[in-house]
């Protein structure tokens, strides 16, 4: 596979912005023309010989096309690529300036990625690591890893995929090979020495022997363990890794709490799908939910935080002064504290022909690990939401063309104007209003062919080929495992502080306001009645419920119980 490259497009300032890019000449092929139509031709001969290119600069001043022009036509050539704006400090003050709210229109609709000013000498690191920022999304999400931890030998079906999208969001790079290539042999022929019958997948682990897991848990235990390793009584257990338990974990380990997260799926919960979150605050370029998610275990990690996830909790079994028993598919787990952060889950269409394809190019979630997969062809995106919008940017980047399909008369009411914008302007998504998802076919090799919709106020159909059908259809309470104990809503969301019945008072004076009905037991983010589906307002909530956390710990603890 050739080495990637890095195209910088610039005629008066190519030399002072070569030399600031020498420094990734080693990892990068690092190409410089002078034009718009002679970077198209590079794009051209680079892809033509089967390679990719990771990033394009330019300094928005060539001789035969403006920047936003010349974005368009490379973004043509090569979606996937990240495109930069370098300007140089000087025309920053005086022509750019005049035309910044252009240029910045363009960078929220998608048409670029960064708008940096120039280096104006050596060692500008800000510079950098916008860069490095960007070339790492790039690699993450559009480039098979240089070196996978993880190595799945597999025929192709819905087990691998939900291995692959653990493993992936989770951090680790993971490779899929054949089990006719040279990598899927070696791997078996080691696996057939252990006299055990060969299944697929097969999966390695870094060093690991190969295991044929009968589910993402068998594999998420080798990264983390089990939850019956925990064999003493930690303050905090939080249920959900998503943005409230991964605050939640961050401030309750950091102040003293023994801490332990337990989640079913990867870290990161539904925001950890998300390809490119552009409104969470600190981020100016944004950052993906895999690596919001994946800093946040890092930081609670740091302070003592442990993880268990892949594993299901299936009751919770209240205890009397601070001893509550959660009980998992890997063991129990005894805390003095709970915070329910478990979020929701998206609710199924329920159509037997679409069910039957789930892992198969059918796909609940946002499944960016399967993205590459659509590429040169037709892919579809259910929902009207923000989780829904940034999948149909993201599958853009590969996929020919992605339809958005949604109920409602269009996005406005629902989706991020950020996002409504970006959609708008983007030449490969189109929105399908008032229309619905009905029927979904297989191709020969048993996966999605194509789907068939609806549209709801004429009753006529249409038919696509495609190979991805991305189905965010709306939020259902994640709270199945919750006693009658836990009061919730007509819904299943969980009631906290002023919301629960009077009953649950004391003295008159409601819980506190993210107590639930059960003392010691806490809910924040999606999953609690009347919270905003938003990832900083779970964040917020996840950090005020430590120390909550802490109150009703003293109280315990002086009251000698």
């Amino acid at each position: 596979m050739p080495v990637p490259a890095i195209v910088l497009a610039s005629a008066q300032y190519a030399e002072g912005l070569r030399s600031q890019l020498r420094r990734y000449e080693h990892d990068y092929d690092l190409r410089v023309t002078d034009s718009s139509a002679a970077t198209v031709t590079v794009l051209d001969e680079i892809t033509a010989a089967g390679g990719q290119v990771a990033m394009i600069v330019q300094d928005g001043e060539l001789p035969d096309a403006g920047p936003l022009t010349a974005f368009a036509a490379w973004r043509s050539r090569v979606p996937t690529a990240r495109r930069v704006l370098a300007a140089p400090y000087e025309r920053f003050l005086t022509e750019l300036r005049t035309a910044e709210r252009g240029l910045r229109e363009a960078l929220g609709a998608g048409l670029f990625d960064a708008y940096l000013l120039m280096p104006r000498g050596p060692r500008d690191e800000e510079f950098h690591i916008a860069l490095a920022e960007l070339l790492s999304d790039w690699g993450s999400t559009t480039a098979d890893p240089e070196v996978a931890m993880i190595r799945i030998v597999s025929e192709g079906d819905a087990l691998t995929t939900a291995i692959r999208e653990l493993t992936e969001r989770m951090g680790m790079p993971t490779q899929v090979f054949a089990p006719g290539s040279e990598t899927g042999q070696s791997i078996r022929d080691t696996y057939d020495a252990t006299g055990r019958p060969v299944g697929y997948p097969l999966v390695v682990v870094f060093d690991h022997p190969p295991i044929a897991p009968g589910n993402p848990s068998e594999v998420a235990a080798l990264l983390y363990g089990s939850p019956g390793d925990i064999t003493d009584t930690v303050d905090l257990a939080i249920v959900g890794a998503g943005p409230g338990g991964l605050a939640a974990s961050v401030y309750g380990a950091s102040e003293g709490l023994t801490t332990v997260v337990l989640d079913t799926d990867a870290v990161g919960g539904q925001a950890g799908t998300s390809s490119m979150i552009r409104n969470y605050l600190g981020f100016p370029r944004g950052i993906s939910g895999m690596r919001l998610a994946q800093r946040a275990r890092t930081q609670a990690s740091r302070f003592g935080a442990r993880f268990r996830v892949g594993w299901q909790v299936l009751e919770l079994l209240p205890g009397t002064h601070g001893h509550h028993t959660l009980r998992t598919t890997g063991g129990d787990v005894r805390a003095r504290a709970v915070v329910i952060a478990c979020g929701v889950a998206y609710r199924t269409l329920g159509v037997d022909s679409i069910e039957r394809l789930v892992g198969r190019g059918v796909h609940y979630g946002a499944a960016i690990s399967t993205a590459r997969d659509t590429t040169g062809h037709h892919a579809v995106v259910v929902g009207g939401g923000n989780s829904a919008g940034q999948a149909a940017i993201h599958l853009a980047r590969f996929a020919a063309s992605v339809t958005v399909v949604v109920r409602r008369d269009g996005l406005t009411d629902t989706m991020s104007h950020y996002l409504v914008r970006e959609i708008e302007n983007h030449p490969r998504i189109t929105v399908a209003p008032r229309t619905q998802v009905v029927d979904a076919g297989a191709g020969d090799q048993g996966t999605l062919a194509r789907v068939t919709l609806r549209h709801l106020d004429t009753g006529s159909t249409t038919h696509h080929d495609t190979r991805g059908l991305y189905l965010l259809l709306g939020a259902e309470p994640h709270g199945d495992w919750l006693p009658a104990e836990v009061d919730r809503d007509t819904r299943g969301f969980v009631r906290t502080g002023r919301d629960l019945p009077t009953r649950h008072w004391i003295d008159g004076r409601p819980p506190a306001d993210l107590a639930t009905s059960v003392p010691g037991v806490f809910a924040v983010g999606d999953i609690r009645s009347g919270s905003m589906k938003r990832v900083t307002s779970a964040s917020g909530e996840g950090a005020s419920a430590v120390p909550m956390v802490h109150a009703y710990l003293a109280e315990v603890t002086s009251a000698g119980r």
